[in-house]
């Protein structure tokens, strides 16, 4: 496996793999890599004849200074559970890779952007859709992999992808979670005994709401308030916000007809976790 640290050799590398007529496959992160990661490796392997990792801690989408600074890093653990999931390659590019001195190009998708996440850290988004534009960019993939755990951030990719014609492949795969139903994430690490204890309430909500939408459910206000009440139930949670909103649009809902999603954002202590379930009664 290669370890590519600048643009330009990642160019040739992926311009080679084109050249002999090997399809590419994307997987881009932060590192601090899990099983939900690795679940999108492993998939990106089995899809494409060459499998490409990203591992860039992007300053542009964190909203709180505090956030970088504990955002975990590990290079060589994080290597080598690439390299055991098939990687072919990463792409590791330094800070001034990513953003030279001078730095003025932001690429910003409106309408997606405007609520829940986008609402609560400003500037987030605009963060995400600059990195992924320039990774891919670099890496040129035929597919690129995403966790729907990011529920928002898969729509505006999608978005991101077919406004600017890149003419590639968005796979959204199912979010892994952790035996007692917590959502993987790299901040998971950060909680303390009693946080984790109580983190695992988020999914317990969303599911609650799930199996209320199979039993006949269908007052979309009834679940958000519902999902917000458990979550609040946990002493140490402090929510930021519970939404059942259209699938595809994110609108909330007053009432569920067709298709629709649970989303929910909350902190435990310094760690924000988010979460959602598809509601599909």
């Amino acid at each position: 496996m290669q370890i590519i640290r600048e643009a330009g050799a990642m160019q040739r590398y992926v311009e080679e793999q084109r050249r002999i007529g090997r399809s590419i496959g994307l997987v881009p992160t932060m590192g601090a890599l899990h099983d939900g990661h690795l679940s999108l490796l492993r998939r990106c392997r089995a899809d494409n004849d060459v499998a490409v990792m990203t591992l860039f801690v992007n300053p542009k989408q964190f909203d709180r200074s505090e956030d970088l600074a504990r955002y975990p890093r590990d290079l060589a653990r994080d290597a080598d559970l690439a390299a055991a999931a098939g990687t072919d390659a990463i792409y590791h590019p330094a800070m001034e890779e990513m953003y030279p001195g001078g730095y003025a190009t932001y690429v910003i998708v409106e309408g997606l952007t405007d609520r829940w996440e986008g609402a609560t850290r400003p500037g987030h988004f605009r963060g995400v859709a600059t990195v992924c534009t320039k990774l891919f960019a670099v890496c040129r993939p035929h597919r690129a992999y995403f966790g729907q755990k990011d529920y928002q951030q898969s729509l505006v990719i999608r978005r991101l992808v077919a406004d600017l014609n890149l003419g590639f492949e968005i796979v959204v795969l199912p979010t892994v979670r952790e035996a007692d139903g917590l959502a993987l994430s790299s901040r998971n690490a950060l909680l303390g005994p009693d946080e984790r204890r109580q983190a695992r309430v988020v999914s317990q909500a969303l599911f609650a709401a799930q199996a209320a939408v199979r039993s006949g459910e269908r007052d979309a206000e009834k679940l958000r308030g519902d999902i917000e009440a458990r979550i609040r139930s946990a002493s140490l949670a402090v929510v930021d916000y519970a939404a059942v909103c259209h699938p595809d649009t994110l609108e909330p809902l007053t009432h569920i007809s067709g298709r629709a999603v649970a989303l929910a954002a909350a902190r435990f202590g310094a760690v924000r976790l988010i979460d959602n379930v598809l509601l599909d009664g």
